[in-house]
């Protein structure tokens, strides 16, 4: 176990668990942090309760009441977490994430922004956009594909003027 003051790096090739630590750094085959934080976590196995993490590069990751930037891994399990960007081949999320690109994601009782996903199964969520080839249950989008294709456009437009009018305005002469 590392010490409560704070920590630039822990790198142990086994078993490591954090407690009420912060840290930048932390490999290791097995990671259990509870009341921490981390900076750019490598590693096998996580496993989080009410902590924080930056970047987290694993195999499996779970966590309870916590909240991830960006996680890759082969499995996320997520109960009442905050997740900025998943990308795995299967998620099971309870919470809220910003972006989910996954083979399989179950999205029980969450908000998402983004999912992509080839197998996606909604349980009382909520998606601002939803991109799956194979959609199962109840879910509530803000954006249908037709809405989304008309967002995009719009917005293209608008980049494309804002670029030419900036030219004009502030190019050389």
């Amino acid at each position: 176990m590392v010490s409560p003051e704070n920590s630039p790096e822990v790198e142990e090739p086994q078993v490591t668990t954090l407690s009420q630590t912060d840290v930048e750094t932390v490999n290791a085959e097995l990671l259990r942090m509870h009341q921490s934080s981390a900076g750019n976590v490598t590693a096998d196995e996580v496993y989080l309760e009410q902590s924080a993490a930056a970047a987290v590069k694993a195999n499996q990751v779970s966590l309870h009441q916590s909240a991830l930037g960006a996680v890759e891994a082969g499995e996320v399990v997520s109960e009442q977490g905050l997740i900025g960007l998943v990308q795995t081949e299967k998620a099971s999320l309870r919470g809220y994430t910003g972006t989910v690109v996954a083979g399989t994601a179950d999205i029980q009782q969450g908000t998402t922004a983004l999912v992509i996903g080839r197998d996606v199964h909604v349980t009382e969520s909520r998606t601002i956009l939803l991109v799956g080839q194979n959609i199962h249950g109840n879910v509530t989008t803000l954006m249908d594909t037709r809405q989304a294709l008309l967002a995009g456009l719009v917005a293209a437009l608008f980049a494309s003027i804002s670029v030419l009018l900036g030219r004009m305005l502030f190019g050389r002469r």
